[in-house]
């Protein structure tokens, strides 16, 4: 009788997408959701990783004509009032407020200087938003898809129990298909959740050091337009 048991499970098909049709429709069900927040992640994942490239990229570029010479007004005029780069839009943002503090006799509206400090912490404030979007989804599948698996597995099992008292028979062949398929959850509940800590906590921290740039940026942009309103 063990024998024959034997035989019939290794008769049986495995596979990921045989354990995934033998399944319960519950069971089915978490496994469709943990396959779609793992793809949902690696989109968040190749989107930010190409978005902090890029803001680097622009970074640089800017930092290197900003420190090349050219006058703070010719640099204005050539990247305009609403630029792309990141970086970019702090230096504008501090421009713009720096233009609209002029009199027009040549003087300076009292408290510039915070204004513009102001406006910079705006604009850094939105380009933080925007390259932070989508790191809490990520959080979340870290945070929750283990546990959408375990109650994958455990209702797997709850079923595979169900079926053994029903055919009264421990044989391998019984009980080896539902804990199975039952596993296949919290296998895909990891899947899923482990790339989504990894890349949370590499993106959270790739994050924090391009804010970091952008204010220490604005912090040396606001140093020189303090010592041209104490000039003036």
């Amino acid at each position: 009788m063990e024998a024959d048991s034997l035989v019939l499970a290794q008769e049986m098909d495995f596979s990921m997408w045989a354990l995934f049709a033998r399944a319960t429709l519950t069971v089915k069900l978490v496994m469709i959701l943990l396959i779609i927040a793992s793809l949902w992640s690696w989109a968040i994942i190749a989107t930010k990783t190409m978005d902090y490239r890029k803001a680097r990229a622009e970074t640089g570029a800017f930092e290197e004509a900003f420190w090349s010479g050219e006058p703070l007004d010719q640099l204005f005029d050539a990247v305009g009032p609403s630029p792309t780069g990141r970086m970019e839009r702090i230096f504008a943002a501090g421009m713009t407020e720096w233009r609209r503090s002029h009199k027009e006799d040549g003087g300076m509206i009292g408290g510039a200087q915070v204004r513009i400090d102001r406006s910079m912490d705006v604009a850094i404030q939105k380009e933080s938003d925007a390259l932070q979007t989508g790191l809490p989804i990520l959080a979340t599948v870290g945070s929750t898809a283990p546990f959408v698996g375990l109650f994958g597995t455990v209702w797997g099992i709850m079923n595979a129990f169900i079926e053994i008292g029903q055919s009264q028979s421990t044989s391998l062949a019984v009980v080896a298909p539902g804990i199975a398929e039952a596993l296949l959850a919290t296998g895909l509940g990891l899947l899923a959740a482990i790339p989504a800590v990894i890349f949370y906590n590499k993106l959270s921290a790739d994050s924090d050091r391009i804010v970091g740039n952008y204010e220490s940026f604005a912090d040396e942009f606001a140093t020189i337009l303090s010592r041209q309103l104490d000039g003036s």
